[in-house]
């Protein structure tokens, strides 16, 4: 099985890059490594130096590949786009810069979807002009990332913005050509949505490029969605739990790739808040342990 496991910032609670609560991005490295991991993402531009030479030493020091990098952003807000290209244009030069392969493409939280996330029935919509305007965003970058950086650009649908739901993720990939567009599968962010993970990687598995693993809490999700609590406080509530305490199964998962000759990086992650009492590297070491016990 030619499938490498890595992490990524955001189980240590890094979402930002100029959060003064992050930890020290040296820190996470070392930890990452020390956890059983092979890789780690970039986490948001600017959180990891970009000057190359900096980060190879300590990628080198540390034995971890960069997989990849996310441009969480407004994808929905026009009056953002500059925001938008700007982080991808930095991202992909990071990416390129150390052969990372995978841009991820995330539309952020909007406050206009923030009450109803995992309520797909409540959720507002976006009318035919917005959504095609919104597609657009998301092609063009998906058109930078492969064309002129070379990399694999995957959509990644998020709890609390306009990329969260099912039917709309698959309405983005009828749309936008797969030679642009792949996808990042998140398990937990799926189930989050309402829908199931297993069933929907089984039918689109060949267009995955590249794997998240998030598992959820049904109890808290369960709470969360009655309540239209916000999506950090949900972390803050532990709806992202330990791999293989929630409601994801990962052996069906773990059997579609196989089945399906995925090679490639899975990457581990439980966001949480960094405010709290937290145990990322214990964290990061029983989600590598229980892969592991399934045969990742």
């Amino acid at each position: 099985m030619t499938i490498r496991i890595g992490n990524a910032p955001c189980s240590w609670g890094v979402e930002f890059a100029g959060d003064p609560r992050n930890p020290p991005w040296r820190d996470v490295l070392r930890d990452c490594a020390a956890a059983g991991y092979e890789g780690i993402e970039l986490g948001p531009i600017g959180y990891m130096p970009e000057d190359p030479a900096i980060l190879f030493d300590a990628l080198e020091e540390t034995g971890l590949d960069l997989i990849g990098g996310v441009v969480f952003r407004p994808f929905h807000d026009p009056a953002a786009w500059d925001d938008v290209r700007d982080a991808a244009w930095r991202t992909c030069r990071a990416l390129s810069a150390h052969g990372a392969r995978h841009l991820v493409l995330i539309d952020s939280i909007s406050p206009r979807r923030a009450p109803t996330a995992g309520r797909a029935e409540a959720a507002e919509q976006m009318d035919r002009a917005e959504w095609q305007a919104f597609r657009d965003r998301i092609a063009t970058i998906a058109r930078l990332g492969t064309e002129e950086f070379g990399l694999t650009v995957a959509i990644h649908a998020h709890a609390a913005g306009f990329m969260d739901f099912e039917p709309e993720l698959e309405r983005l990939l009828d749309e936008v050509d797969d030679r642009l567009l792949k996808i990042c599968f998140d398990t937990g962010h799926h189930s989050y949505a309402g829908f199931d993970p297993v069933a929907f990687l089984r039918r689109h598995v060949g267009r995955v490029s590249y794997m998240h693993f998030k598992d959820i809490d049904p109890r808290v999700k369960a709470d969360v969605i009655a309540k239209g609590t916000g999506f950090y406080e949900a972390c803050g509530q532990g709806i992202f739990c330990n791999l293989g305490k929630g409601d994801v199964d990962f052996p069906a998962v773990r059997q579609i790739l196989l089945d399906a000759g995925y090679q490639g990086w899975c990457t581990v992650e439980q966001d949480c808040d960094p405010t709290l009492d937290v145990r990322p590297v214990e964290d990061a070491r029983l989600n590598r342990d229980y892969l592991a016990s399934i045969g990742f």
